[in-house]
């Protein structure tokens, strides 16, 4: 049960108040950023595609060869029990990112100070940030592309969800830095549309909806989840290498991520879709059958919390 008002979490086999998940400084997750996680978020309480993002979770496990000490299976109703148990602190509006985090744990000279063997697990929610990202739905998002690059796949692919997020958190630094509402998405080496923290990048022309190809970004859940409704709807989506020219000329653009699940842009570096609807026809169509897929008006939802 929470304790004063604190929200619970699992750490290492025991569910403890927020307050008590104390990582040592010698964890290769702190030192090195040698973890991995995932997150997912409710919908009116209900969290959205667990299984999913648990089976992404373990294949970004294999890929930095990290044993968790625990099954899938287990992981999944530990995260249930989680969210069970901090139901009771959310309002009747309010929803949850619910995340999973597990690093390498500790070296053997560390040991020595914390006893502590194999992975280092922890599950646990945080509230949405509905208020803050509240005016993005009716204004759209703004997106500024900035001089870092993504990490090249040949160096690390970018396929793996791991707490090493410091080649996107210097993308989005600078972009903030020309816009403090901006959104960041970095270009990858080669000068073609990536993603951003946490963010997958569409395009709409004529019809068509084109977005990066798998091997140069994460694949979102979200991401996923647009692309077969999209599919579903009749529309042709594309895998494919996009430029900047592709993104100024673009008619629509939205961004797709846990959070928001899809979202209009507003601009690509100051330039405005051709349509210059906020939000556009396709986008507004692949919104309204996202909210018919989770029976939650997420839009709404986020709306409600505009100032004024």
């Amino acid at each position: 049960m929470t304790t004063a008002g604190q929200r619970i979490a699992y750490f290492n086999g025991r569910f403890v108040p927020e307050s008590e998940v104390l990582v040592p400084f010698r964890d290769r997750g702190f030192k090195y950023g040698d973890a991995v996680f995932d997150t997912t978020r409710t919908f009116g309480h209900r969290v959205f595609k667990l299984a999913e993002h648990v089976d992404r979770l373990y294949r970004s496990l294999h890929y930095l060869r990290i044993d968790p000490g625990i099954a899938p299976a287990e992981l999944v109703a530990i995260t249930e029990e989680v969210l069970r148990q901090n139901l009771v602190l959310l309002g009747p509006d309010e929803d949850y990112w619910v995340s999973q985090r597990i690093s390498r744990g500790l070296d053997a000279a560390a040991r020595e100070v914390w006893p502590q063997t194999g992975a280092t697990v922890i599950v646990e929610c945080l509230p949405l940030p509905l208020r803050d990202r509240a005016s993005l739905y009716r204004d759209g998002i703004r997106v500024v592309t900035p001089a870092v690059r993504r990490t090249a796949p040949e160096a690390m692919s970018p396929r793996a969800k791991t707490h090493n997020y410091l080649n996107v958190v210097l993308g989005d630094l600078e972009a903030k830095s020309r816009d403090p509402q901006a959104w960041a998405i970095l270009l990858d080496t080669n000068g073609h549309l990536a993603e951003g923290i946490g963010s997958n990048i569409f395009l709409v022309r004529d019809g068509v909806i084109r977005t990066p190809r798998e091997e140069f970004v994460l694949a979102g859940i979200s991401r996923a989840t647009v692309m077969d409704l999209a599919t579903e709807a009749g529309f042709s989506v594309v895998e494919q290498d996009l430029d900047l020219f592709d993104a100024y000329g673009a008619d629509e653009a939205f961004l797709t991520s846990t959070s928001l699940c899809i979202c209009p842009v507003q601009s690509v570096n100051g330039i405005a879709p051709r349509s210059g609807a906020i939000p556009g026809p396709v986008t507004r169509q692949l919104t309204d059958a996202y909210r018919r897929f989770v029976d939650y008006d997420f839009v709404a939802q986020y709306l409600k919390h505009l100032d004024g």
